[in-house]
Parts: C-alpha cells; structure tokens; sequence
C-alpha cells in the first residue's frame, strides 16, 4: 500500500508509490552511460595550460607549483562583484541590486577525473577549497548567503564537462533557507532541542536507512526522501554552518563523500546528480537549532506534472530498500564472480 510521508525538516509530503516502486538495481539499468571522456581536452577552458581562457583566479591549492584545484569568477556570472547593494521598493514590487560573487571552482587538472574517482586526498583538496572561498566569499558585507554546489551532467544542469563546482553569494537569504530555519526556530521553542539533531538521532536509532558512517559524519537516506538515493550526509555533532567545520572534519568528510559517490557511481552507471552545502547564512553562525549538511541527489526520475502542479513528490524507491542495496555496494568496482567473496563495504574507518 502506498504511503505519503512527511519530512519534518523540509515540511514537504511525499508519495512513497510502493505499488509502482522499482526494485534497486532497475535504476541503473535505465539509465545511459555516458561516453568516456578525454584526459584533456585542448578546447577546454579549465584543462591545464589554458588558464588563460578563464578570469584570473581567486584561489588555487598548492599556492606554488601545478595547481590541484583551482577558483576563478564564473566568466557568465549570475550577478555583479562590481555594484552597490541598494533595495528599492515601489507598491508591491521589491527589488533588489544584483550585486553577488559567483565563482567556478575547478575540482582537478584532469578532464575525465570526476568528482567520484577523485583520489581521498584530492577529494580533502577540493573540500578545503569549498570552505576557504565560503568563508572569504560571505566575508563580504553586501553576501547575505553562499550556495555551494555542483552539477553533474547534463539533467543535472551542467554546460561543460571538466570537473567543476560553483558558489554564489547573493545579497538575500533565499526562500528555501529561510523556510528552513524558521521551521527549526519552532521546533525548537516547542521542544529545546534541534530539528536536525533530532532526526539524526532517529536515524542512527533506526539504522535502516543509513548507507555509511564515519568519525563525524553519517549519511543516509531520509524517511521521506523525494526522489530514490537522495541522500543527506550530517555531522554526527551539532554545527550550524559549513565554516564551523574543522580540517581534521573536512579529511573525514572527504572519505565519506568519496565512499558514497563512489557507491552511486559504480551501482547506477555514473548518473547525473547535484550535490549542495545547506548551511546557515554566515551571520547565524553558531544557531542551537540549525544543522549544516550535505545534499546529494542523484537524476534518476523526472519531475512531472504531478510535481509542479501540486509541490509533492513521487518516490517509486523505497528509502529502506535504497538504502540497504547502497551499504552492499562496494567502493570499488568488482568482477560479478567476485561479488559473492568480496561482499558489501565496511561502514566505518
């Protein structure tokens, strides 16, 4: 029998259609692997030796020497570095300048090395970065919130293939992020305790839609998740926002997500998916009722009418299934004759 779950955090409804649920494994084989992809690429702007096709950069790792992970302004930015932050209003109508940092941040050298075959350490490299230009980018006055986050492939939303994230400061606290923490703000005046936490605690009572865990990091499948394998990856101990994490959370998030990648990629041939850095804007740093964390979702189904018409989901994935068919899938790829000895992946390291 079908049934409609709530997510507390999102306050979204969710149809979890058990009646139309596809097993696992089906996934995979709808979807179409992508073509091999070159190790560079003398067209691509982000390929080593044409540094010179993008802005100067804003950031690279190591400072001397090739560069491992480069940051540079987003040649076609969504909003102007340049303007004066001014609001306007007339009416009803609000408005106000698009002033903003938009940057790429260019995740390896290699065309083809993509984020999930990333080595841990390059992945550490990658992650350091994500917080050094957070943090740099929200230390501008007019940067009320940074998005952090990364497409790949084309339904994913992706325009070049070279291995890159993004990050955007926008003079406004988005919508989506202050629905978010005014739902834990009540939750919290109700009951003294984080939303988030709270969760999190029920999920590693539950264990059954948990796919991984580190030192200070879980990831799993919610309860009501939207779409099949959307998985959120928490730190084990509350923190309000991604510049609260220390270097020695960031080498242990960088096994985890490359683990979890790795898992999705191997197991669903390499899909599209997004991945996002929810986090609290920068000036709410240290909330008691926020949780900064991972979103990863990977572009296996379509919306469709029902979902733009109405704002519900339909998951035909149950999460416990989704969940239970990713803690099996190895981290590396294995003959079908080695499946059997080799077995499932250890959960924590």
């Amino acid at each position: 029998m079908p049934e409609i779950r709530h997510n507390v955090i999102t306050r979204e409804w969710v149809i979890i259609a058990t009646e139309r649920a596809k097993r696992p494994e089906e996934f995979a084989k709808s979807n179409v692997r992508r073509a091999p992809l070159q190790p560079h690429v003398s067209t691509c702007p982000f390929c080593v030796g044409n540094e010179d096709k993008t802005p100067p950069e804003s950031y690279r790792t190591p400072v001397d020497g090739p560069w491992q992970v480069r940051a540079v302004p987003n040649k076609f930015a969504a909003l102007d570095p340049t303007a004066l932050l001014s609001r306007h209003v007339s009416g009803l109508k609000r408005m106000v300048s698009g002033v903003g940092i938009h940057e790429v941040i260019v995740e390896t050298p290699h065309h083809d090395r993509v984020m999930a075959l990333l080595s841990e350490t390059e992945m550490v490299h990658v992650l350091e970065t994500f917080r050094h230009r957070y943090n740099a980018i929200t230390s501008d006055p007019r940067v009320a919130h940074a998005t952090l986050f990364k497409n790949h492939g084309e339904r994913a939303g992706t325009s070049l293939e070279h291995p890159h994230s993004q990050i955007v400061g926008t003079p406004i606290i988005p919508p989506m992020v202050r629905d978010r923490m005014e739902n834990a703000l009540r939750y919290y005046d109700e009951t003294g305790e984080c939303i988030y936490c709270s969760v999190l605690e029920e999920e590693l009572r539950d264990q059954v839609r948990v796919v991984a865990q580190s030192r200070d990091f879980v990831a799993f499948i919610p309860y009501a998740s939207l779409t099949p394998f959307h998985l959120w990856i928490f730190p084990l101990h509350h923190q309000a926002s991604f510049s609260d994490v220390t270097g020695e959370q960031l080498t242990d998030l960088a096994w985890l997500l490359r683990l979890i990648l790795r898992k999705v990629y191997f197991s669903l041939s390499d899909p599209d998916y997004n991945i996002s850095v929810r986090t609290s804007p920068r000036e709410a740093q240290g909330l008691r009722y926020y949780h900064w964390y991972v979103s990863i979702i990977p572009r296996v189904t379509r919306r469709a009418g029902f979902e733009l018409g109405s704002g519900m989901f339909i998951n035909t994935a149950m999460p416990e299934s989704s969940a239970a068919f990713l803690r099996n899938v190895p981290a590396e790829p294995v003959e079908e004759s080695d499946a059997e000895t080799r077995g499932g992946t250890v959960l924590h390291h």
